[in-house]
């Protein structure tokens, strides 16, 4: 049976959250310069302005077909945010942007092979009301999430802007940047009390 989300039914002007893991969940990034490398194509791919190689090879554009809201780059996984103009702009997007990583990755790293697994994740958000859940917790992956420089937090709270990244379809719902970090705080007390209970559970639980 194949995995939940491996399926996918691409839908136009419509939300997704998507995600990636390495090849037997091993590092997909190996340092500073793996991270600035996506990012780099990120911005390769996602900017209005269309790119070119030092050859004058244009670099395909889908800043008119996808925007990037959110995103979050861990050792061994991706979690990305978006949405979509036309029913395929995500496949088409991804497989540059995997495939181009990869390539990068393997030449700095002077490895061949698959870097991710085979098939991306995608989850279709229908609910609107999700919008700011899926980015906060997008955010909060990291475990020192508020210090992290690998996030799209720093959009959000207009510490940074980019054409790239376009924070305004989740913070639309916020009366400004404050309101958000509360938003996230928020959670952050609820995670540490869900996280102190399943300890002390695991702790009964080894007594008996």
């Amino acid at each position: 049976m194949p995995g939940k989300n491996i399926i996918k039914q691409y839908a136009p002007n419509s939300y997704y959250h998507i995600y990636s893991r390495g090849v037997n969940k091993q590092i997909t990034f190996d340092g500073e310069e793996d991270f600035s490398v996506f990012i780099g194509l990120l911005k390769r791919y996602l900017s209005p302005a269309k790119i070119t190689s030092a050859t004058r090879h244009v670099y395909p554009n889908f800043s008119e077909r996808l925007e990037l809201i959110s995103y979050a780059l861990m050792p061994n996984h991706i979690h990305l945010f978006v949405y979509q103009r036309d029913a395929y702009a995500i496949r088409d997007f991804m497989r540059c942007l995997l495939t181009s990583y990869c390539m990068q990755y393997n030449k700095i790293h002077k490895r061949v092979g698959p870097l991710f697994q085979s098939r991306y994740r995608a989850v279709l958000i229908s609910d609107d009301s999700y919008l700011r859940h899926i980015s906060r917790y997008i955010h909060m992956n990291p475990h020192h999430w508020e210090a992290s420089d690998k996030t799209s937090l720093d959009f959000f709270l207009s510490k940074r802007n980019a054409p790239w990244v376009h924070p305004e379809h989740v913070m639309q719902y916020f009366a400004s940047p404050e309101e958000y970090l509360t938003f996230m705080h928020d959670y952050q007390e609820v995670k540490d009390m869900i996280d102190e209970l399943k300890w002390e559970l695991a702790t009964i639980e080894d007594e008996d």
